[in-house]
């Protein structure tokens, strides 16, 4: 019950974007021009959750499951009622009675777990796809503005396991490449209050986690 109780709660909190999306393939490296590397950072997955186009999908898919989430709240609740009847009212009933309704919890139980296992599922595969979708865009978009800036290797400070262990705030291009993408995509940014929650880029220069 624990386990299926934090999925509810998981679900009404909003669900904020899975850190666990990858980023498109990298397409194979140019050729790399003759004299120094020009190096650039980047914390993709944030790029492509805090374009304007991002913050509206992600929005909309969290108004779709609003439903879902109220329904297994409403489960959720209904459960608890159930249980705190029985505790109070244990002792007057019979064995049968306390049997039955003890088996109507029970079920209605399995039912809390199996929706909202389906429901998390479901909005993380919905969530998947629409991130994957538009992040194959802005890695259009990436490419074309480090040829453009003239950089010959951009590293994803946002990956679990990358190598940077320091890089001067100059090199962070995760602004500039949302900026890019924005102005192409021409998606106005939304009000305020419709932004879904996203995790912040890391600082350029912070040390890498280990």
């Amino acid at each position: 019950m624990k386990r299926s109780l934090a999925l509810v709660a998981m679900l009404a909190s909003g669900l904020a974007l899975s850190a666990t999306a990858q980023s498109p393939a990298a397409a194979p490296a140019a050729t790399a021009p003759a004299g120094p590397a020009k190096i650039a950072v980047i914390a993709f997955q944030v790029a492509v959750a805090q374009t304007n186009e991002g913050q509206r999908n992600f929005a909309d898919l969290q108004r779709k499951y609003e439903p879902k989430r109220a329904q297994l709240k409403s489960l959720s609740d209904e459960v608890d009622t159930l249980k705190k009847q029985l505790q109070a009212q244990g002792d007057k009933l019979s064995d049968a009675e306390r049997a039955s309704r003890a088996k109507t919890i029970d079920d209605k139980e399995k039912q809390l777990q199996r929706s909202a296992e389906d429901a998390q599922n479901d909005f993380q595969q919905e969530m998947q796809q629409l991130y994957n979708s538009l992040a194959s865009k802005v890695y259009d978009v990436l490419a074309s503005y480090a040829k453009e800036q003239g950089y010959t290797l951009v590293l994803d400070v946002a990956q679990q396991q990358n190598p940077v262990l320091y890089a001067s705030e100059s090199t962070n291009i995760t602004k500039a490449v949302i900026d890019a993408y924005n102005a192409k995509s021409g998606v106005p940014a939304p009000p305020a209050q419709e932004l879904p929650s996203a995790p912040k880029p890391p600082a350029a220069h912070a040390p890498a986690s280990h």
